[in-house]
């Protein structure tokens, strides 16, 4: 089969494509022909040796494929999603069946990239960690991006009311999303979360990029309020001035979506396996209802892996940038 291949830590561009026998298969598992991995910024982090965890080399990388089951417990033919350790950049993959969800025929296929990852991470963050409810306010920081989207339709779903937070070309789809209030990510926002709230602040804080706002998004919280931290886009990692956890009756809370999936030192997947598969149920329950949007931004064949990942880069993607290894 063709495949994407590390041998070594490197820049995603230098990766090659190669004719690789099929990864063999594995007791509790399904074997699936993938038409659709999703690409992000981590697979550079991955193939660069700079994530917080390191594949075997060689491999193939990405961890979200969409595509129809060839073997395994699940009937052949079945449209399914996956969260992978890796392998996704191939024109099959096997991934343990508790990280496999049938899809509904009406959905699209390409699209699902975003539910292995994306919408779980959003959707873990608000309500396990959050503990978003109807009439809540949420400040989605990052909002343009693939988490942050997802981030602002899951409380829609939840029926919060939301403050997104993004660059000023992804302002008209934010809103088309339903954010009642979108900020411009290059000013100032403090005041204005709170003149949306009337002066109330936010109950929750969905943080995908840290960096210099953190500190303004912390003091954005109203009383009981919590931020939750997923990412550091906006390139540093904050630290917390405690006394206003203090002061304000305010909490900060990490949300990791590998710890539930296997990544984590001691692999608990199994463990976790019923809460993250009921979540992906409720997921694709909301996708169903039209209550979430997952789109594709661009398709592009394996082949043209370099073109997918400077689509990513240059950061103007409003939904996923797919690669299609059978096309």
């Amino acid at each position: 089969m063709r495949a994407l291949v590390c041998e070594s830590w490197r820049p995603f561009d230098q990766l090659e494509v190669k004719d690789i026998p099929p990864p063999p298969m594995r007791p509790g598992a399904v074997r699936i022909r993938v038409e659709a991995s999703g690409v992000s910024f981590a697979t550079q982090l991955v193939v660069e040796g700079k994530y917080q965890r390191r594949p075997p080399l060689p491999f193939t990388p990405g961890t979200e494929a969409a595509g129809v089951v060839l073997e395994g417990p699940l009937r052949v033919g079945t449209r399914v999603f996956a969260a992978l350790d890796w392998g996704a950049m191939a024109e099959e993959a096997v991934v343990d069946a508790i990280h496999v969800t049938p899809l509904p025929d009406h959905l699209p296929l390409d699209a699902a990239v975003a539910m292995p990852i994306s919408y779980p991470t959003a959707a873990s963050a608000l309500m396990w960690r959050g503990r978003v409810g109807p009439g809540d306010w949420v400040l989605v920081q990052g909002a343009g991006g693939g988490v942050g989207l997802a981030g602002v339709e899951v409380a829609k779903a939840l029926g919060a009311h939301v403050v997104a937070r993004a660059g000023v070309a992804k302002h008209e789809a934010l809103r088309a999303r339903g954010a009642e209030v979108v900020l411009d990510s290059a000013q100032p926002f403090r005041d204005a979360v709170r003149a949306a709230t009337g002066g109330a602040g936010v109950a929750c804080v969905l943080d995908t990029i840290g960096g210099d706002s953190f500190d303004e998004s912390l003091r954005c919280l109203g009383d009981g309020g919590t931020l939750v931290t997923i990412g550091y886009a906006g390139g540093g990692i904050p630290t917390v001035p405690a006394n206003i956890l203090l002061l304000k009756n305010i909490g900060v809370a990490g949300l990791n979506w590998g710890s539930y999936i296997g990544w984590s030192p001691g692999d608990g997947r199994e463990g976790y396996a019923p809460r993250v598969r009921a979540l992906w149920d409720q997921l694709v329950a909301w996708w169903a209802e039209g209550k979430l949007r997952p789109e594709v931004h661009a398709r592009y064949k394996l082949d043209d892996f370099r073109a997918a990942m400077a689509e990513v880069a240059n950061r103007r993607a409003l939904g996923r940038v797919v690669i299609n290894p059978c096309a």
